[in-house]
């Protein structure tokens, strides 16, 4: 196990090299989320209860992202490498964190931990009062099953943002494998949850198995970092100077540069989490079951975003901001075209494939038990509007890094900001043309194949976000151009190649489907299985013919990739907050 868990110390300059390597970690875990959310699908369905207990998540995971995010693995890195000798860099068994660094992860997790319980209690008393903005549409039995779960998950943002911060030490001592495993757990211990507590608890059995998993999430990086020497103290009172005295004092100085670069990072997340808060808001006055079909269909989306946009950004992001420190411009812009055309090149592909088996996608990963054909059909649709942004997406975390790694925090922020806002009123507004303009529904419902079903008003929710979501990349795009490369060609050639074989890609599968469906039939799971599978294999070799005879530069690096040890790969995982 040793000579094993070895492999994942070794080092390598190549972007692509860190991304596949950290995409394999995340599709570990986006699998278990998959059967997660199967588990749920099949035992409880879209229903009352279950949007009770999605809405639920709304405040413990804008209380998660707001904090953890302070104390994230990508802010605490640089500076606990500043407080440890160059040997215990190194990795090697029997090294142990340094005192000085003991002192600062002591500090961070004095204050991080105090404030937040504190802000978690406070929420626990308030949420009473919260209840009308996360679910004002909900009658009030609903109203008062979100507040008792809300209470229960809210163990669930203490132990993850510990588990964040211990990871730092399990990350800096290269145990990317042990990382990875926390969120597998985290999904186990909801699935325990759904399997075991809800047919006993009933959905309050589902509150508690999200309470488990952050423990089991917790504990896995808990002992991972006290091998590596990080037992966790409190450090009580300051120093008349100031300075820290080890281990009593809280050094604020430390704490306040910490806060201060990581606030603007935080503020981008805890932007979108409010707009999917509002956003839930609306969905509560909608159709029974809208909230759980807008997260079905938004967890389905997020696996290749996760895979392919943040496994790009996060590979990245350290690259970029050696290059710009060391004042290597011509070397910042190349590694920036190097991620953003890969992202481009994976990220077209699964758009079209999403789009064309988004049916198949669906009614095989969550159609079973209480998961009817009506819900696999929303979802699917749902699905189709989400697919449309992951490109945005996955650029959106890379170019907004990439002003992080220049130290520009504002152009972002202001972004982010902005069309997290932008959200919000598409939300309100397509809803109100949806329900008032028969043309503007008939167009959706028949493009959608869903006009014969009732709750269709919910496609406006996943059209708002993906709307507004565009709109964030173009805005990132035009900024980064004018500001990094103005006069230069940025992801052209990559975009038009990829959009070209993704359309063969498309058509080959859709024609495939149309084959298939009478010799696989539509009734049975095997049935659908295989009929989507090979539509979408056939639909990837299509791709791949075209863009071989394109020479497209980026299949020719994947393949350079694929035959080097990209599994030695250095990386730093991306943080739990961003997954």
């Amino acid at each position: 196990m040793e000579k094993i868990l070895k492999i994942f110390t070794k080092e390598s300059g190549s972007i692509n090299q860190a991304a596949i390597l950290l995409g394999c970690f995340t599709l570990l875990s986006q699998i278990l989320a998959l059967f997660r959310d199967r588990s749920i699908a099949h035992f409880i369905g879209p229903s009352p209860s279950l949007d009770a207990y999605y809405a639920a998540f709304r405040v413990p995971d804008l209380i998660f992202i707001s904090i953890a995010s302070l104390a994230s693995i990508t802010v605490l890195v640089p500076f606990i490498v500043a407080k440890m000798p160059a040997h215990q860099l190194a990795g090697g068994n029997g090294d142990k964190v340094s005192e000085a660094a003991q002192k600062y992860l002591n500090d961070i997790f004095t204050v991080f931990f105090s404030f937040m319980v504190f802000v978690a209690l406070v929420a626990f008393f308030l949420m009473p009062y919260l209840i009308s903005f996360i679910a004002p549409g909900f009658t009030p039995l609903y109203q008062a099953k979100v507040i008792l779960l809300s209470r229960i998950m809210l163990l669930s943002p203490i132990l993850m943002g510990l588990s964040n911060l211990f990871g730092t030490v399990t990350q800096l001592f290269h145990k990317f494998f042990i990382y990875s495993l926390s969120p597998i757990f985290y999904n186990l211990g909801i699935i325990i949850g759904v399997i075991f507590l809800y047919p006993v608890l009933g959905i309050n059995g589902l509150a508690l198995g999200v309470a488990l998993g952050a423990l089991m999430h917790f504990g896995i990086q808990f002992f991972a970092s006290r091998s590596c020497g990080f037992t966790p103290r409190f450090s009580l009172g300051r120093s008349k100077t100031g300075e820290a005295s080890f281990p009593f004092t809280i050094n604020f100085k430390d704490i306040k540069n910490t806060i201060l670069t990581s606030l603007p990072r935080t503020l981008g997340l805890a932007f979108n989490n409010i707009a999917l808060i509002f956003i839930i808001a609306m969905a509560s006055f909608l159709k029974s079951g809208s909230i759980s079909i807008f997260n079905f269909s938004f967890n389905l989306q997020s696996v290749p975003l996760n895979i392919i946009g943040i496994s790009y950004a996060v590979a990245a992001f350290p690259t970029l901001a050696k290059s710009f420190s060391s004042g290597k411009k011509e070397e910042f812009k190349k590694h920036l075209k190097e991620a953003s055309r890969a992202i481009v090149f994976w990220s077209l592909p699964v758009i079209f494939l999403f789009i064309v088996l988004r049916a198949q996608i669906v009614r095989v990963i969550l159609g079973s038990g209480s998961f009817s054909w009506d819900n696999t059909r929303l979802v699917a649709a749902s699905l189709a509007i989400f697919s449309v942004s992951i490109l945005a997406q996955g650029m959106i975390t890379l170019l907004s890094r990439s002003y992080y790694a220049t130290g520009n925090t504002k152009r972002p922020l202001i972004v982010n900001f902005s069309c997290s806002v932008l959200i919000i009123i598409l939300a309100y507004v397509f809803i109100h043309l949806f329900e008032n303009i028969q043309m503007f529904r008939f167009f959706i419902e028949s493009m959608l194949k869903v006009g014969d079903i009732d709750g269709t008003e919910v496609l406006m929710l996943p059209l708002a976000y993906s709307v507004g979501t565009i709109l964030n990349f173009i805005l990132h795009w035009v900024f980064v151009k004018k500001d990094f490369m103005p006069h230069e060609p940025f992801i052209n050639k990559t975009f038009f190649q990829s959009l070209g074989a993704s359309f063969f890609l498309g058509i080959t599968a859709y024609l495939s489907l149309n084959i298939l469906s009478p010799i696989f039939g539509t009734t049975t799971f095997w049935g659908v299985f295989l009929q989507g599978f090979i539509s979408g294999i056939l639909g990837i070799i299509v791709a791949i013919i075209v863009l071989y005879l394109l020479k497209n530069e980026e299949l020719k690096d994947l393949a350079k990739t694929i035959n080097t040890k990209f599994w030695r790969a250095k990386i730093i995982a991306p943080s739990q907050e961003e997954l």
